[in-house]
């Protein structure tokens, strides 16, 4: 996950930090560290904050994927 994603992830549900840190049982400080490019993300974070998202209908695209419904990607 990259943090224009996570960015990108919480306009679309029109969640703040601090509903996406709730929602994934994370610090709203390490997503917003993560978010400005202070800090990286463990992977048991990242599953964390990725399972919340994914639960309320966000779809994480990898390059070449085709997403199932309307969405933004970033070019690469």
């Amino acid at each position: 996950m990259k943090p224009e994603q996570l960015r990108m992830a919480r306009a679309a549900l029109q969640i703040g930090v601090r509903d996406l840190a709730e929602l994934a049982g994370v610090s709203f400080t390490t997503i917003n560290r993560f978010e400005t490019g202070k800090s990286g993300l463990q992977l048991s974070t990242a599953e964390a904050i990725r399972k919340a998202l994914e639960a309320q209908g966000i779809q994480f695209l990898e390059a070449g994927q085709v997403a199932t419904g309307p969405g933004v990607a970033v070019k690469g």
